[in-house]
């Protein structure tokens, strides 16, 4: 249980008004206490304020004994003497402590009710003007509102951090705003989700079933369905939803639908001739993707014609490869096509094919941009090649602080062929982005591997262009020599084919270890990333090897193996003294491998993105980590962005590779275990591949194909 320490605010040592972290010199209440030091979060805080703070006391190595507050309430200000400190702090602009002093004897206890509803009477003062009156009052009526929407949003749920965006949309009139109507939180302050203003709403007694809450609830369940990959949901699986999410009967949710789309937060459409409602801007983009392609479908491509049997003949001299009969044709078709898809497994030649590619173009001087999803697969893109590649966000030019993108079709990209790989994981918003920067003679190649896993965000871009049959397509299935030598290789395409791959080997680069339960598996996991496989084959357990899970909870799922391997490859975990931040139930030490979560484009990090954490300073709540060989700082809010990455989800893993990989494979996973989902986790690893758990967990996953439909129009769009 939290002690609470009830005081009062001697000095402030340090406030930041962004996040609200503090350091303050505090007086408890009793007979003659002595000063002690209170840390924590609080939106505004002056001396001579009461607090009451929850937390524990700590001993701090640099700080000594220190009382680490999870949260911190300022007192309504009652009494003279502590009306008069608080007036004195400077909290107030345009007062100090003589002018307090004034104030008091002026105005005696009245002094507060006088700032609330006649400051003028201040002027009743000597030395204070009409400007200065009205400096104190401005100031007053700040402080005032500050400290009512913090006692309002006490047990709401929402931080320091967010109660001050929260102030600086609404101003003043915050509480009244948020009484009328709970929900505008969830459209206009970044960071707020349904679920928490929806807990506030009933606590200010909004019925269950009253049309704000029903509205709001249409818009949040069209959300948790894009969450999940959709891009719009038949209207009567919506209404189920919407119903369950609710609680409530489904009487009154036509009447909701209408007015959302009268008002055009929710779009009327159809998806395989069933009527359905989108959010929107999903709607917009998949339209919008789908004209593109198709117009650009029909184009012809930028360079002069070109004579293939040359070009063949002179890219194999040039590169000492000799091209296969797949290869020739994907090579000629998209010299012939202003838009091409190229898509296969592992070891097919898809890196031959586009090498190929670019160096016929830029014989022909076309002007050739790379760019792929995520960090890691562009820097993959850059060597294969040996020409820039980026980030699909660098590459369109993304603004840091609102996310947009400069290049549109007013300010395209300059490129007669965009080659974009991993395109099973671009989702339809970035999609959208990607196809409004074509300038209008540009070709379009994207290259994937349409049996992954699909875009973690809404839409299926690569599948359902493929299945439209609108696009050329080149599907590439012959494994080279090469690619044939690899067990990884091999074995994924045995998983793809829904065929067990052989799991008796004891040597080459992909191993299946056997153990009776979730719980072995665990044990048995920690010890291969610890020991056996850096004694081996010389790998760095955090940088080379990856933990891949298909759950998040499990006793060999993300959370458990994360506490595990962080205890056993980060010493300073086991410390109770050493130095350490908290956040959202994490204790994050120098030393942990740390995954960012969300798209930081002022930082250029995105997500999936991994990193080491070189520095921490509990008291300022900040870390260095370094991604990339880029040394980042981050500042507390930030850090609710990180998770321990020793271990990760499959989902995250997209895009990247590494020498390593250790999977968690057990009958405990059986409502995750489909074949796209542990052939995405083969294919992660490079040098080596090691599943732990059971055989049946793997054989179930194998003859398990995908069930999850994703509802998108994109390829109706194609097709028109």
């Amino acid at each position: 249980m939290p002690e609470q320490l009830d005081c009062t605010v001697e000095r402030v040592t340090f406030h930041n008004a962004d996040n609200g972290f503090s350091v303050l010199r505090v007086r408890p209440r009793g007979a003659n206490p002595a000063i002690v030091t209170v840390v924590g979060h609080v939106a505004a805080i002056a001396q001579g304020e009461r607090i009451v703070a929850e937390g524990e006391w700590r001993d701090d190595r640099n700080h000594g004994r220190q009382f680490v507050a999870e949260k911190i309430a300022p007192q309504p200000i009652q009494g003279r003497a502590q009306i008069e400190a608080f007036l004195s702090s400077g909290a107030v602009k345009g007062v100090g402590p003589s002018t307090a002093h004034l104030m008091m004897v002026h105005f005696g206890d009245k002094v507060l009710e006088v700032l609330d509803q006649t400051p003028e009477r201040l002027r009743e003062l000597p030395g204070i003007g009409p400007s200065r009156a009205k400096k104190i009052a401005e100031s007053w009526t700040a402080q005032r509102s500050t400290r009512e929407l913090m006692l309002f949003l006490a047990d709401s749920g929402i931080g320091v951090a967010r109660a001050g965006r929260i102030q600086k949309q609404f101003g003043a009139d915050a509480v009244r705003v948020i009484q009328q109507n709970p929900y505008r939180l969830i459209r206009e302050i970044r960071g707020i989700g349904f679920g928490t203003a929806d807990a506030l709403a009933l606590k200010l007694g909004l019925a269950r079933d009253s049309i704000e809450r029903i509205r709001a609830g249409l818009s949040h369940a069209l959300t948790e369905a894009a969450a999940e990959g959709h891009c719009g949901v038949p209207q009567e699986e919506l209404i189920e939803r919407c119903a369950k999410l609710l609680g409530i009967a489904t009487d009154r949710l036509a009447e909701a639908i209408a007015l959302e789309l009268e008002t055009k937060r929710l779009t009327r459409d159809t998806l395989g001739g069933r009527d359905a409602i989108f959010l929107p801007w999903l709607h917009k983009a998949e339209r919008v993707v789908g004209e593109t392609l198709r117009l650009l479908a029909v184009g012809r491509p930028p360079w002069p014609e070109i004579e293939i049997d040359k070009a063949l003949q002179w890219v194999e001299r040039k590169t000492r490869v000799r091209l296969a009969p797949s290869q020739r044709a994907a090579v000629e078709l998209m010299l012939r096509s202003k838009v091409c898809v190229i898509t296969g497994g592992p070891g097919v030649g898809k890196t031959t094919i586009v090498n190929s590619i670019v160096q016929i173009a830029a014989a022909k001087d076309a002007d050739i941009l790379l760019a792929a999803p995520t960090g890691r697969a562009a820097r993959r893109l850059g060597e294969s090649t040996g020409r820039e590649a980026k980030t699909i966000h660098r590459l369109l030019e993304v603004n840091p602080e609102t996310g947009d993108f400069a290049r549109d079709e007013n300010d395209p990209l300059d490129c007669d062929l965009l080659i974009v790989d991993e395109a099973s994981m671009i989702d339809v918003m970035l999609m959208q982005a990607l196809v409004r920067s074509l300038p209008p003679q540009a070709a379009l190649l994207l290259v994937g591997d349409v049996d992954q896993l699909p875009a973690v965000g809404p839409g299926q871009i690569l599948a359902d262009t493929i299945r439209s049959g609108a696009i050329p397509v080149v599907r590439l299935t012959e494994v080279f020599r090469q690619g044939a030598e690899s067990r990884i290789v091999t074995s994924a395409h045995e998983i793809n084919e829904g065929r067990l791959p052989e799991l008796g080997h004891r040597d080459g680069d992909f191993y299946f270890v056997n153990t009776p339960d979730s719980a072995a598996a665990a044990e048995r996991i920690v010890e291969f990333v610890a020991e056996r496989i850096p004694n081996r084959f010389s790998l760095d357990p955090l940088r080379d090897i990856q933990v891949l899970c298909p759950m998040r909870r499990s006793a060999a799922g993300v959370e458990a193996l994360n506490l595990a391997l962080q205890k056993r490859l980060n010493p300073r975990a086991s410390k109770p003294d050493a130095p350490r931040i908290e956040r959202l139930g994490t204790a994050f030490h120098q030393g942990d491998k740390v995954m960012q979560t969300v798209n930081n484009y002022e930082k250029d990090v995105f997500n999936g993105d991994t990193g080491v954490i070189l520095e921490i300073d509990p008291e300022a709540a900040t870390a260095i980590v370094d991604i990339d060989n880029r040394h980042l700082e981050y500042i507390e809010e930030e850090l609710d962005d990180l998770v321990l990455a020793y271990a990760t989800t499959i989902h995250k893993s997209q895009g990247s590779e590494y020498p390593a990989v250790v999977i968690a494979l057990t009958t405990q996973h059986a409502i995750m275990l489909q074949r796209n989902l542990v052939y995405t986790a083969v294919t992660r690893g490079k040098k080596l591949v090691v599943i732990v758990g059971q055989k049946e967990a793997l054989r179930q996953a194998v003859s398990t194909a995908s069930t999850r439909k994703r509802w998108t129009k994109l390829g109706e769009w194609l097709q028109r």
